[in-house]
């Protein structure tokens, strides 16, 4: 890698959403950033400006420079446009050694195109094949990320998945597998506070009922709907069960919401909503408040939350799906059910109840699996490998399991 005056290398990271929008995609690529910049890495972030809190243009961000561009007030599903985009992806790609770009994302060839104009490496995150509810519009919008996506990635040296499970059954991925390189994912959670956590279940469930958590965006591939119906099971063996959302559940480009408010209004007195919660601790205390978290999702990448509770004690329920199966493969913490089936969630959730020390581990043996150190240290090996003064013609990267998968 091209290297700056201490010795250290420059890179372009490129995505979406950054900070403060809080998604397990955007908080992944936070840390990775500020990890890089706190290594001495000199690195910048190309997004979109969100947010009102935010600063239009270019800032310093825990040493991270940050550039926002100003999008169009239109909206396509999860995405925005920025016509300011590729003026500013050839000026700083040019300043930089190699490209960290984050997907899926709109701009994935645009950015490719910039690449090898300007002869840079790009090194690809993929965090999940992009999933819309049905639809012709949505299809649309599916099948040409896709295709955008396969243009870049015919060119990109190096795709990053957390786990060989979930790049073997990803539709973006499998046509690319000589390219993929295996990367666990860092996890990284407060401590959570013990007086914070006894508050929070005294205010959820005042009756001493037990607490299941949920922890993402009220979305159908989520499938939050789930979990509420699975209460029809909990309450045979727990009826004063609780269920408490964190995430946002207001989703301006679904319907998904108030698709099921009736069922929401079925089992209102055992709901809590908490809308987004903003920090790692309230987070953390979140978890540890909970007896169970249920992930009922149709579709995964890895779901870190899973991993984020498990660290603060609590066990997990997760659907079998690529990807997001690992976590519970890996550490025995937790129960893996069947996609779309509420009642055998439900079931489950009661075993777990029945018998909670069973499905818990320390948190030392959690974090084994989970090191920060390995995973900073496979991401720098690859940005030197591929930098702008890097030696890819001597290495490539190989696909190194990391989990058990299941490829039938």
């Amino acid at each position: 890698m091209q290297r700056d005056r201490d010795g250290k290398g420059s890179i372009l990271v490129c995505l979406l959403y950054y900070t403060p929008h809080r998604t397990g995609l955007t908080l992944y690529v936070q840390q990775l950033a500020e990890r890089l910049a706190a290594r001495g890495h000199r690195v910048t972030v190309l997004c979109a400006h969100h947010s009102p809190r935010t600063p239009l243009g270019e800032s310093i961000e825990n040493g991270v420079r940050v550039v926002r561009l100003k999008p169009l007030p239109i909206a396509i599903s999860r995405g925005m446009l920025m016509p300011g985009y590729a003026s500013a992806i050839f000026r700083l790609i040019r300043e930089h050694d190699v490209v960290s770009l984050h997907t899926p994302m709109l701009e994935t060839a645009l950015v490719s195109f910039a690449a090898r104009l300007t002869k840079r490496k790009i090194v690809v995150t993929h965090h999940g094949d992009l999933v819309l509810p049905a639809g012709a519009f949505n299809h649309f919008i599916t099948a040409t990320m896709l295709g955008l996506y396969r243009f870049m990635a015919k060119a990109a040296p190096a795709l990053v998945c957390h786990t060989e499970d979930y790049a073997r059954h990803s539709c973006y991925l499998s046509p690319f597998l000589e390219k993929v390189v295996v990367i666990p994912p860092f996890v990284d959670v407060p401590r959570p506070n013990p007086e914070r956590v006894r508050e929070l279940r005294r205010v959820w469930s005042p009756d001493g009922g037990p607490i299941l958590g949920f922890a993402g965006r009220f979305v159908e591939e989520k499938r939050p709907d789930l979990l509420i119906h699975a209460l029809e099971v909990v309450n045979r063996a727990f009826p004063s069960a609780r269920v408490v959302f964190a995430g946002q559940h207001l989703i301006p480009y679904e319907s998904y919401w108030p698709r099921h408010q009736d069922l929401v209004d079925r089992y209102r007195d055992q709901i809590v909503f908490l809308g987004v919660v903003p920090t790692p601790q309230e987070m953390a205390d979140f978890y540890a408040a909970c007896d169970v978290l249920a992930l009922p999702s149709d579709t995964e990448c890895f779901a870190l939350v899973q991993v984020e509770a498990m660290l603060c004690g609590t066990p997990v329920v997760m659907t079998d799906t690529p990807g997001g199966r690992v976590p519970v493969q890996l550490t025995g913490m937790g129960k893996i059910v069947p996609c779309d089936d509420w009642q055998a969630l439900g079931e489950a959730i009661v075993e777990i109840l029945g018998d909670r020390s069973r499905f818990v581990e320390p948190a030392e043996e959690i974090s084994r699996h989970f090191s920060v150190e390995e995973t900073m240290a496979r991401y720098e090996e690859l940005f030197a490998r591929y930098g702008a003064r890097g030696s890819a013609e001597t290495a490539l990267p190989t696909f190194t399991p990391s989990a058990p998968s299941n490829t039938d």
